[in-house]
């Protein structure tokens, strides 16, 4: 286990870790930081900078993956279904560049980053770079067009005006032991949920979210799409795989386990193999010589696909999303004459993820 798995273990424990109470001193340090950086954003001594678009920001206040990029791939694709024309802004985290770019079909994810390359497939335009708002002007000059702007992240990004906050809550992990870091896994207060726009809880299963009380609170449910070969879309994958013991998982994602676990619960019996969140994979480390399957997410797929070979499957995630979220983000930024139910099929609007 990793030091950064032992960390997250203790966040998420039930009961507070000695991991927690030895590091709780850091995180009244961190938390007068964050506060005090806020504080500067307030008063005007740290510059916000307004897009040349609406913005959407959809981001969390935990470390790690809440579910954040299936969500923004599925309210671009509603949006999208409502006759809007967005684009998509993100840090592109773990790339090894560091200049504001355009993400284009093709390119490397160690370049744009694996979440904005599959943001891209959405065929909405994606812009990456650390300052979002030179992102979000780097995309409107490439695609004038566009009309409203999501973020995936940047819930923390101040410089960055933005005309509604989303944040997202794994149901299955809430926030953990509700400390700051490194004490805990939040970036900010739990107080800071008080003053978003909207909550969205992420469920799968049968978990359903204990709600905080806030006035707009959302649930979308994700769902496992059908396996799809990284090395040829065509092949059908065969069930019998998921119960062999050569059989090897793989998982290069903020909670590795979430998927494993998934994979147990649709029979698996092979091995499992963890990575850090990010980790830009190289072939030597997933060839696995004896085995009849190498399964993995979509976010690691992307990292894998130069080369890739016939037993590695990837399990796209669905987000659904309820129609009066997006509602409710079309208000936001049209205004309350802004159309309801417009163009979105039933009661809610999904995309694979």
């Amino acid at each position: 286990m990793t030091r950064t798995a032992g960390l997250a273990r203790a966040w998420y424990s039930s009961r507070t870790t000695w991991n927690a109470t030895l590091l709780r001193p850091l995180s009244w340090l961190f938390g007068g930081a964050v506060a005090l950086r806020r504080a500067a954003y307030r008063r005007n001594l740290l510059q916000t900078r307004r897009a040349p678009r609406p913005v959407v920001i959809v981001g969390n206040l935990t470390a790690g993956g809440s579910g954040k990029t299936p969500l923004v791939r599925a309210l671009v694709d509603a949006l999208a279904a409502r006759g809007r024309r967005p684009g998509i802004v993100s840090r592109g985290y773990g790339r090894r560049t560091h200049d504001t770019r355009i993400v284009r079909a093709g390119d490397d994810a160690r370049d744009v980053g694996d979440e904005p390359l599959l943001l891209a497939a959405t065929g909405a335009p994606v812009a990456v770079g650390a300052d979002r708002v030179a992102a979000a002007c780097a995309l409107v000059d490439a695609h004038p067009g566009v009309d409203v702007l999501v973020s995936d992240d940047g819930l923390q990004h101040y410089a960055l005006a933005r005309d509604m906050e989303i944040a997202v809550i794994d149901a299955a992990r809430e926030l953990g032991n509700e400390l700051l870091l490194p004490a805990g896994p939040l970036r900010e207060p739990a107080s800071r949920l008080d003053t978003v726009d909207a909550i969205v809880w992420r469920t799968a299963g049968t978990v359903r979210p204990r709600m905080r009380g806030h006035a707009r609170e959302f649930v979308a449910t994700y769902e496992p799409a059908p396996w799809i070969n990284v090395h040829d879309a065509a092949r059908v994958f065969d069930g019998a795989l998921l119960a062999d013991p050569s059989s090897v998982a793989i998982a290069g994602i903020a909670h590795p386990e979430s998927f494993f676990d998934a994979l147990r619960s649709q029979g698996f019996r092979g091995e499992t193999r963890a990575f850090a969140d990010h980790h830009p994979f190289r072939a030597a480390e997933v060839a696995f010589p004896q085995a009849r399957a190498i399964l993995m997410t979509e976010k690691d797929a992307v990292k894998c696909a130069a080369f890739a070979d016939a037993r590695m499957w990837m399990q796209p995630i669905r987000a659904r999303i309820p129609a009066a979220l997006v509602d409710y983000v079309l208000e936001k930024i049209d205004g309350p004459q802004a159309p309801r139910n417009a163009g979105l099929p039933g009661d809610q609007g999904s995309a694979r993820v």
